[in-house]
Protein backbone atom coordinates (compact mmCIF):
# COMPACT_ATOMS: atom_id res chain seq x y z
CA UNK A 1 0.00 0.00 0.00
CA UNK A 2 1.26 3.42 -0.88
CA UNK A 3 0.93 6.46 1.38
CA UNK A 4 -0.41 9.57 -0.32
CA UNK A 5 -0.15 13.06 1.13
CA UNK A 6 -3.10 15.44 0.88
CA UNK A 7 -1.21 17.67 -1.56
CA UNK A 8 -0.31 14.67 -3.74
CA UNK A 9 -3.98 13.66 -3.82
CA UNK A 10 -5.06 17.21 -4.66
CA UNK A 11 -2.61 17.24 -7.59
CA UNK A 12 -3.86 13.87 -8.79
CA UNK A 13 -7.49 15.02 -8.65
CA UNK A 14 -6.62 18.24 -10.51
CA UNK A 15 -4.86 16.35 -13.33
CA UNK A 16 -7.49 15.95 -16.03
CA UNK A 17 -5.14 13.73 -18.06
CA UNK A 18 -5.08 10.99 -15.41
CA UNK A 19 -8.13 8.86 -14.51
CA UNK A 20 -9.49 9.81 -11.11
CA UNK A 21 -9.16 7.25 -8.32
CA UNK A 22 -12.05 5.97 -6.25
CA UNK A 23 -12.07 8.03 -3.06
CA UNK A 24 -13.26 5.50 -0.49
CA UNK A 25 -14.15 7.19 2.81
CA UNK A 26 -14.43 4.53 5.50
CA UNK A 27 -15.61 6.73 8.35
CA UNK A 28 -19.03 6.44 9.95
CA UNK A 29 -21.93 8.19 8.21
CA UNK A 30 -22.14 10.90 10.88
CA UNK A 31 -18.45 11.72 10.38
CA UNK A 32 -18.87 11.85 6.61
CA UNK A 33 -21.88 14.17 7.03
CA UNK A 34 -19.73 16.64 9.00
CA UNK A 35 -17.01 16.88 6.36
CA UNK A 36 -15.68 14.94 3.41
CA UNK A 37 -13.62 15.30 0.28
CA UNK A 38 -15.81 16.15 -2.70
CA UNK A 39 -16.46 13.13 -4.89
CA UNK A 40 -15.71 10.58 -2.17
CA UNK A 41 -17.89 7.55 -1.55
CA UNK A 42 -18.83 6.72 2.03
CA UNK A 43 -18.63 3.07 3.06
CA UNK A 44 -18.06 2.67 6.79
CA UNK A 45 -15.16 0.41 7.70
CA UNK A 46 -17.37 -2.33 9.13
CA UNK A 47 -19.31 -2.60 5.84
CA UNK A 48 -16.26 -3.25 3.65
CA UNK A 49 -16.02 -7.06 4.09
CA UNK A 50 -19.66 -7.51 3.06
CA UNK A 51 -19.42 -5.15 0.07
CA UNK A 52 -15.87 -5.70 -1.17
CA UNK A 53 -17.13 -7.42 -4.33
CA UNK A 54 -18.94 -4.20 -5.28
CA UNK A 55 -15.61 -2.40 -5.56
CA UNK A 56 -13.46 -2.43 -8.72
CA UNK A 57 -10.18 -4.17 -7.86
CA UNK A 58 -8.62 -2.72 -11.04
CA UNK A 59 -9.33 0.93 -10.18
CA UNK A 60 -6.84 2.94 -8.15
CA UNK A 61 -8.43 3.45 -4.74
CA UNK A 62 -7.57 6.07 -2.13
CA UNK A 63 -8.84 5.02 1.30
CA UNK A 64 -9.75 7.90 3.62
CA UNK A 65 -10.64 8.25 7.29
CA UNK A 66 -10.22 10.90 10.00
CA UNK A 67 -6.48 10.53 10.72
CA UNK A 68 -5.32 7.65 8.51
CA UNK A 69 -5.49 4.66 10.85
CA UNK A 70 -8.81 3.07 9.87
CA UNK A 71 -8.05 3.73 6.22
CA UNK A 72 -4.72 1.95 6.61
CA UNK A 73 -6.48 -1.10 8.08
CA UNK A 74 -9.01 -1.13 5.24
CA UNK A 75 -6.19 -0.76 2.73
CA UNK A 76 -4.47 -3.84 4.15
CA UNK A 77 -7.76 -5.74 3.93
CA UNK A 78 -8.25 -4.68 0.29
CA UNK A 79 -4.72 -5.71 -0.64
CA UNK A 80 -5.29 -9.13 0.91
CA UNK A 81 -8.52 -9.33 -1.12
CA UNK A 82 -6.54 -8.88 -4.34
CA UNK A 83 -6.58 -5.12 -4.89
CA UNK A 84 -3.23 -3.92 -6.26
CA UNK A 85 -3.52 -0.15 -6.53
CA UNK A 86 -4.37 1.00 -2.99
CA UNK A 87 -3.37 4.32 -1.43
CA UNK A 88 -3.84 5.46 2.15
CA UNK A 89 -4.48 9.18 2.60
CA UNK A 90 -1.81 10.01 5.16
CA UNK A 91 -3.34 12.02 8.00
CA UNK A 92 -6.87 11.56 6.66
CA UNK A 93 -9.41 14.35 6.27
CA UNK A 94 -7.79 16.19 9.18
CA UNK A 95 -4.57 16.56 7.16
CA UNK A 96 -6.59 17.34 4.01
CA UNK A 97 -8.25 20.23 5.87
CA UNK A 98 -4.88 21.50 7.08
CA UNK A 99 -3.08 21.29 3.74
CA UNK A 100 -5.69 21.58 1.00
CA UNK A 101 -9.09 22.77 2.20
CA UNK A 102 -8.71 25.01 5.26
CA UNK A 103 -12.41 25.98 5.24
CA UNK A 104 -13.44 22.33 5.73
CA UNK A 105 -15.30 21.62 8.97
CA UNK A 106 -13.23 19.78 11.58
CA UNK A 107 -14.03 17.55 14.50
Amino acid sequence: MKQLSPTELASWLADTQTPAPLLLDVREAWEYALCHIAGSENRPMNSIPATVTELDAERPTVVICHHGMRSYQVGVFLERAGFDDIYNLAGGVAAWADAVEPAMARY
